[in-house]
């Protein structure tokens, strides 16, 4: 029997990793509350509900525009992130910046390429909502990377943004295989043969190389774990917990948080790449903690 790769599959699969995705980024979020932080040691839940942040609001427009176009179309999708800009949702102020601009009638593409003089954002944006289109991809782990680059440079033009969204679409890709997700190693191995030489290609490497490390904070000390906001330092860190992790929503979760950084940023990557497969939903009372996905987002095409 072959596998089903129409665009309603595709669909619900990108939709899996949206949903994964807003768990990790919502109850991650709750962990910069100061009297939620002993809570998080002890690896215990706060009260909901849980509201999601800009990683989620992002993420959702990926996912509505491949519903539509079943592929990246570049005006589309930075439309959809203008009209859709929540300013309370925790965007970095270029981007917050770039958005309005955007909404007000500017070029994304001039806007983009003009972030940190010239040399475009290298922060970790492009690559915490893109788990989804890796969903979709699940038969293409190439074409993902090749849609991922395409999406990235809507907001972030920098190299080492875009092949970091390009990372966690691959991993994202090939958690989603039609026969199951691959070995930690097979995963790690995967995603770096089809990345481009960068810090974040370098990073993974280190990563594949600790995969048998148990203690994730000494892993962040060397990988780091988004407390820069960059690319090389968040996408390493999170595959790494993310391969280890496969069909282990929880353990990966908590894998993931207690090292500190990016909580949210982190644990959305998490979260996405390990719902795209089969094998990876959260608990259900961590899905009902959390707040709904915007009704905006379609869910059939």
């Amino acid at each position: 029997m072959t596998a089903d790769f129409s665009p309603d599959v595709r669909l619900d699969r990108a939709l899996a990793a949206l949903r994964g995705l807003s768990v990790g980024d919502a109850l991650g979020s709750q962990y910069f509350v100061p009297v939620n932080y002993p809570l998080l040691k002890r690896r215990e839940l706060p009260p909901g509900p849980w509201q999601w942040t800009d990683d989620t609001e992002m993420a959702a427009s990926v996912v509505a525009v491949l519903a539509v176009h079943h592929r990246i179309d570049q005006d589309t999708l930075a439309r959809s992130f203008a009209e859709h800009h929540d300013f309370d949702r925790g965007y970095g102020p270029a981007v917050n910046r770039l958005l309005r601009l955007v909404r007000e009638g500017g070029d994304w593409r001039e806007l983009a390429a003009a972030l940190f003089n010239g040399q475009g954002s290298w922060g970790n944006g492009a690559a915490m909502r893109i788990a989804p289109l890796g969903a979709w991809y699940a038969d293409d782990p190439e074409q993902a990377t090749h849609q991922a680059e395409i999406s990235a440079y809507t907001t972030h033009q920098h190299r080492e943004a875009v092949v970091g969204a390009m990372a966690v679409a691959a991993a994202a890709a090939f958690a989603a295989a039609p026969g199951g997700p691959p070995s930690a190693e097979a995963l790690l191995d995967g995603v770096i043969d089809l990345v481009p030489k960068s810090a974040v290609g370098a990073g993974l490497r280190r990563a594949r190389d600790m995969l048998d490390y148990g203690d994730a904070a000494t892993v962040a000390a060397v990988l780091g774990c988004g407390r820069r906001t960059t690319a090389h330092d968040t996408v390493p860190f999170a595959l790494w917990s993310a391969a280890r992790g496969l069909g282990d929503y929880e353990k990966a979760f908590w894998t993931t948080a207690q090292v500190g950084g990016d909580v949210d940023t982190t644990c959305a990557i998490v979260g996405g790449v390990i719902t795209s497969g089969k094998a990876g939903a959260p608990p259900a009372a961590w899905l009902e903690r959390t707040e709904g996905l915007p009704d905006w987002v379609p869910t059939s095409v």
